[in-house]
């Protein structure tokens, strides 16, 4: 334990440099915990991290570890991923839990089968990301349990002068109460927790209505004229609610998100951007180290051949391929992925012809390290960011 408060009070120390040079003036940064025993992954998440939400971040290279510290110090979320050593992910996760533990935890992991999934929320887990995973995709991940997390009390919802506060129940458009019946309130609460999105009826009667009790035809349609009426006697346009002709009903859109749309586009450039060059430099630092993990590979191979694999060697490769699958595919070498995953599902099945098995996991080994050696796809690093 005094190890990992020395380790976790000299990255907090590091973290806090970080923070503090690119957000100025905030007072209470979020502190995530990272539990990666991938150290490349683990480096580029935690900058990442640090850049686009200002936050402290600490680094686990291992399941013990990450317990130490998640017991020791306050998170506002674990990034914790699934195979890890001394202590897998899923336990980690369960033993939190059982502690009484209600931080947000949002898993990582090369696993994408559903009972994969299944397992790691029913350990309790609040969200679950695949590597290789797209960071901005994680990124919005971790902003929204974040969110989730950060405040015991729902948030108010606001849409220009329009607010709903669900914590009393009150609905105002500027000074104005507004005096809605319970339907009414739940379809003006549901535009609001999404207030770009179009709901067409079928939607709305999904959401409102359930399937004992279905409204008529035109009961939509008299309560979205029953909300329209009461906004605009509060002073709201009566346009408030639009119709989205063929589609359905939203809210309609503020002037300033449509005043200055290259703005939002070039906001969202320059992250994606900031994204893009922590992703290439801790890139840089994981295929300096790569040999060492192919070697790895490699003995258990020539070991399988010769009829000499022991456990021992197994596990420790399986968790090389796996770690290396995940890598890969996040830092832009898509196809490299893909042969370092159909690798650790060769190694893991001891069943079948071992002169197949040798003869096949030979040449995924020669394709991966051809793919290595050049550079990563234009197109996959686009992809990356695009989704």
């Amino acid at each position: 334990m005094f190890d990992a408060a020395k380790k976790v009070f000299s990255g907090v120390r590091e973290s806090t440099v970080i923070t503090n040079n690119l957000s100025r003036g905030r007072r209470s940064p979020m502190k995530i915990l990272v539990v990666e025993d991938d150290n490349s992954i683990a480096q580029a998440v935690a900058a990442t991290l640090s850049q686009q939400q200002r936050c402290l971040v600490d680094i686990a290279a291992d399941g013990q570890e990450g317990w130490e510290l998640a017991t020791a110090f306050s998170y506002d979320l674990i990034l914790l991923d699934v195979m890890l050593p001394k202590l897998d992910g899923m336990s980690l996760c369960r033993q939190l839990r059982q502690k009484g533990d209600r931080i947000p935890i949002l898993m990582l992991t090369a696993k994408d089968t559903s009972s994969d999934k299944v397992v790691g929320l029913d350990a309790g887990a609040d969200d679950y990301v695949v590597k290789p995973f797209d960071f901005p995709e994680l990124i919005a991940r971790v902003r929204a349990l974040l969110r989730r997390g950060s405040t015991a009390l729902p948030p108010v919802l606001e849409w220009g002068d329009l607010r709903l506060d669900p914590s009393s129940c009150e609905a105002t458009y500027g000074q104005q109460i507004l005096h809605l019946t319970p339907r009414e309130y739940a379809l003006l609460e549901l535009f609001l927790r999404s207030p770009r999105r179009t709901f067409s009826r079928s939607a709305i009667v999904d959401r409102l209505w359930n399937l004992e009790d279905p409204p008529q035809e035109n009961t939509i349609k008299s309560y979205i004229k029953s909300l329209r009426h009461k906004l605009k006697t509060a002073g709201a346009p009566s346009d408030l609610i639009e119709t989205v002709y063929g589609l359905g009903y939203r809210l309609k859109p503020l002037e300033s998100e449509t005043s200055h749309p290259e703005s939002t586009a070039s906001n969202l450039d320059e992250m994606q951007q900031e994204i893009l060059s922590v992703v290439v430099k801790f890139r840089e630092v994981f295929t300096v180290g790569i040999g060492d993990r192919l070697a790895v590979l490699e003995q258990a191979v020539e070991a399988l051949c010769r009829g000499t694999l022991d456990n021992g060697i197994q596990k420790q490769a399986v968790r090389e391929a796996h770690k290396l699958a995940g890598a890969l595919g996040s830092f832009g070498f898509a196809q490299a992925s893909q042969l370092a995953q159909e690798i650790e599902s060769l190694l893991e099945d001891k069943n079948g012809d071992r002169f197949t098995y040798c003869l096949r996991l030979c040449q995924l080994l020669e394709e991966l390290e051809e793919q290595i050696k050049q550079a990563p796809d234009k197109a996959n690093l686009d992809r990356l960011f695009l989704n």
